[in-house]
């Protein structure tokens, strides 16, 4: 029996929800790819949200071969090459165009042991057929030249309502009962990610042919935020050392994320002040800490934050607190992810005044990029030229002009 991701998988672009602008992009590139300027087009967006099954669904619909690698499995040059290397001029065996997906590409790296990256830009060049690339973060700074060389598009997160639509579909098709509020909230639990809302639509569905209410509660939050707080809830409704001070061992988020859960949740949990001052007094160390380690690469003070955050909050309070508190994560995570998300592209824009101005990326930061988004704001016609001289993105552009 098909998994339901399988079985249900789109075979033509209309068929895909929401992202209507990205896939004409897509589909543009594609169809008129000897007279575009580019040789690739890098589909970058949340997981799940349709990136890779766009190409599937364009190939498909365009009678194309498809030639797909996963980065994540082949980083280094030589198997890039070998697997590449001959499709990107050969025809395909049954006379048809072809498409290479270059899925996962967060994976390539840059470094020259391995040099999946820049085998990737080599073989663009010389490339008969159009390169389509998928990644969820493309603002780090090892991606620069591969942000220039390709065409950018945008896969935007997916709605709730949207979510819901493929489950409503997914459920009629298979005859599994459920009631709209239950469906819905398993479309929220998803985090705007299509395919792990299928995934769990089938996990729950595939004995009883129906969806409940109790077994959405039982599917609980995704993994990472469980993992997050069951640790919580080893530090706050612990007073044993031993039995806190492993809780982050196995957690996905990086420190300065578990600070902040711990910096949200704390007063919801430590409600007596005297408690609370001696669990932030530990919270406050292992900040100082951390920027120790930020400012002078002294590694060695994260087992002292990790006994701070952990065991240190754990005995700070004289006994365990019985209230049910729930845990949420803080605003202040998005905001920061964003501020990443914004600071990455400023940089790449600098990066290209650096190499036309021949200085170095921090100058062109500093002391050319504030004067020229200025002007770019106010004149149209210095607005296009640079533009075109510094071959900025739309993404790019959209960004001069904030």
């Amino acid at each position: 029996m098909q998994p339901f991701t399988i079985k249900y998988k789109p075979k033509k672009l209309n068929e895909i929800v929401d992202q209507d602008k990205a896939i004409k992009k897509l589909k543009d590139f594609v169809i008129n790819y000897k007279k575009q300027k580019k040789k690739a087009i890098l589909l970058h967006g949340p997981s799940g949200t349709g990136k890779t099954i766009s190409a599937h669904a364009l190939a498909n619909e365009l009678d194309l071969e498809i030639i797909e690698v996963n980065a994540s499995d082949v980083r280094n040059a030589d198997q890039i090459n070998s697997l590449l290397g001959s499709a990107i001029q050969q025809m395909s065996l049954f006379s048809k165009g072809k498409i290479i997906l270059v899925d996962e590409a967060d994976g390539l790296s840059g470094t020259k042991d391995r040099g999946g990256l820049l085998a990737i830009l080599k073989l663009m060049e010389k490339s008969s057929f159009p390169i389509i690339l998928t990644a969820m973060n493309i603002w780090n700074n090892k991606f620069s030249k591969l942000r220039n060389k390709s065409e950018i598009v945008e896969f935007s997160p997916l709605e709730y309502t949207s979510i819901f639509k493929i489950l409503k579909k997914i459920c009629d098709s298979e005859k599994i009962k459920y009631e709209d509020s239950v469906l819905k909230g398993l479309a929220r639990r998803a985090g705007n990610d299509a395919r792990a809302a299928i995934n769990d639509l089938e996990t729950l569905s595939i004995e009883t042919k129906e969806l409940t209410k109790k077994s959405l509660e039982d599917l609980g939050e995704r993994n990472k935020t469980d993992t997050i707080i069951n640790a919580l809830l080893k530090v706050f409704k612990s007073t044993d050392p031993k039995v806190a001070i492993t809780a982050f061992d196995n957690v996905e988020e990086d420190l300065n994320q578990q600070l902040l859960w711990l910096d949200e949740n704390l007063p919801k949990e430590y409600t007596k002040p005297e408690d609370l001052a001696k669990a932030y007094d530990k919270l406050s160390k292992a900040d100082v800490f951390n920027r120790r380690i930020r400012r002078w690469q002294h590694w060695r003070f994260l087992i002292y934050i990790n006994a701070l955050i952990t065991a240190g909050i754990a005995v700070s309070k004289k006994e365990k607190y019985r209230q049910f508190t729930q845990y949420k994560p803080t605003g202040r995570i998005l905001k920061l992810w964003w501020a990443k998300q914004r600071s990455m592209k400023k940089k790449a824009i600098a990066q290209k005044i650096a190499e036309k101005t021949h200085c170095s990326t921090k100058d062109a930061l500093k002391n050319t990029l504030p004067y020229l988004q200025f002007t770019f704001k106010k004149n149209k016609a210095f607005r296009e030229q640079l533009t075109q001289e510094l071959d900025l993105s739309k993404e790019e552009v959209a960004w001069m002009k904030k």
